[in-house]
């Protein structure tokens, strides 16, 4: 008898934390994967992705469990076609072999009050790494038609080199023309799933 109690409470324990977690999906139209690369050491190109996918587990008190996120390698825009089409080859993301970037979080550690560590496993052409976001949460609200939105805002910086992106020409000066550092940027705003 004491062993079907303590499993029926076992049971209530964990369908009550399952009921507990939250689940939130990024809304597109106000949220933005963007990155920056140095171009011929004096200056820089932003960029962004159009086309994405990225879910959030949080408990019921908002703090971040998991993020995963899928992005559509061509949907990359730098405003510039020519450009677009050269990073969309094989010189760069080989989008055609290699059409998703994915990231899968792995640990979140909290580093303030509304700040975490967000590591996880970053996939681009075929090649996953471990990275580390920087990231801020920045509230949640009731928007006029009732629904839950919550803002993230994350950043990380990695070496293109290790994913295979390797393309590259010297200018006189010895420098590249493209840096191999890309910072990422995420601003996300996510909607409470019902």
């Amino acid at each position: 008898m004491k062993q079907f109690i303590l499993a029926a409470a076992l049971l209530l324990i964990s369908a009550s934390s399952f009921a507990q977690t939250q689940t939130w999906k990024a809304d597109l139209a106000h949220s933005k994967v963007g990155f920056l690369v140095s171009h011929l050491v004096v200056s820089e190109v932003e960029g962004k992705f159009t086309d994405y996918t990225a879910t959030l587990t949080t408990d019921a008190n908002s703090k971040p469990e998991k993020i995963e996120a899928v992005i559509k390698a061509a949907s990359i825009t730098t405003d510039n076609e020519a450009r677009d089409k050269h990073l969309k080859s094989d010189d760069f993301f080989a989008a055609e072999k290699f059409p998703e970037l994915t990231f899968v979080s792995k640990s979140i550690k909290a580093t303030g009050k509304n700040s975490y560590k967000v590591t996880g496993d970053l996939t681009m052409r075929g090649v996953t790494k471990t990275v580390t976001l920087d990231t801020k949460y920045n509230g949640q609200v009731k928007d006029p038609w009732g629904n839950i939105k919550s803002g993230w805002v994350a950043t990380t910086t990695v070496n293109r080199f290790d994913y295979g992106l390797q393309w590259n020409k010297a200018i006189e000066t010895g420098g590249l023309v493209v840096g191999k550092n890309v910072d990422i940027s995420l601003k996300l705003e996510f909607g409470l799933q019902k």
